[in-house]
């Protein structure tokens, strides 16, 4: 065997690996969508019934008619679209000083910023409830928002990774033709970013998106809840009704979907950079 067909032999056995094991990671959304589209005779049945006989579009109508379904995707859109936009906004600007400035501190501030990575979220749950609660925040959706413009610690890492691979040169040459140093940010660093900036941006969207302890802790009025909580409240009103749950939760992943699936270049191109593999 000469070397230009092991090398197609090598190439095809891995493409095969990688099919199945995308199948793998695929089948809990195939029986997610598949079970949103059965009636409840044939969700638990043995062996897995994966088509739908006969199929139950009224699955989806019906669930957003049991729940106000747009009232929640308004309060989730809104939700997610500020604090990724805070997020966009402010990490940037934090990493780029952490990269490429010098400055009193910023060694001593960054390690604290890392550090702040490692402390398990349910630390800190009680303090910055109590803090949100003092100054009148708790029942509202600033605390879910608010946070994001003041920085992200992961997010603020990553992106000053991605800073760091910048070549020094060109801030040079910038100064040297009488640049300032926001305009070099604003006109020259944050342009070649943006594969990055997108990358925390995807990852931000998801986490708000799909976030359900935030909004659990400071949402209390029903006319302010997020999807993920309308999922729960949902299974509590109706019980474990498994194709209307289903449906609700197909409709909340398809976004996600669609919004990796445009980006997912770019968003391969921010990890890659950033030296995160």
């Amino acid at each position: 065997m000469n070397a230009k067909v092991r090398k197609k032999v090598n190439v095809t056995f891995t493409h095969i690996i990688l099919i199945i094991v995308s199948l793998l990671f695929i089948l809990p959304f195939i029986w997610m969508v598949s079970t949103s589209l059965k009636p409840i005779t044939q969700v638990f049945t043995f062996p897995i019934e994966w088509i739908p006989d006969p199929f139950q579009w009224m699955n989806y109508l019906d669930a957003i008619e049991y729940i106000p379904f747009f009232t929640y995707l308004k309060n989730t859109v809104l939700i997610t679209v500020l604090s990724t936009l805070g997020v966009i906004i402010s990490c940037p600007l934090v990493a780029y000083s952490f990269a490429k400035l010098e400055w009193r501190g910023k060694n001593v501030l960054f390690v604290i910023t890392i550090a702040v990575m490692m402390i398990p979220s349910q630390v800190t749950m009680i303090p910055l409830f109590l803090l949100f609660n003092k100054i009148g925040w708790v029942g509202t959706p600033l605390p879910l928002i608010v946070p994001a413009f003041f920085g992200v610690p992961f997010s603020i890492f990553l992106l000053r990774q991605f800073f760091m691979g910048l070549p020094d040169a060109l801030r040079d040459a910038a100064k040297i033709d009488g640049a300032s140093e926001f305009r070099i940010y604003w006109q020259i660093m944050l342009p070649l970013a943006k594969p990055a900036i997108l990358a925390v941006g995807l990852f931000q969207f998801m986490g708000s998106w799909t976030d359900f302890m935030g909004p659990l802790l400071y949402l209390t009025d029903e006319a302010q809840y997020t999807l993920s909580l309308g999922l729960q409240q949902f299974q509590s009103q109706m019980g474990t009704e498994w194709g209307l749950m289903m449906a609700v939760a197909t409709m909340m992943t398809i976004p996600i979907i669609i919004l990796f699936f445009f980006l997912q270049k770019t968003f391969i191109k921010g990890i890659t950079f950033s030296g995160i593999k």
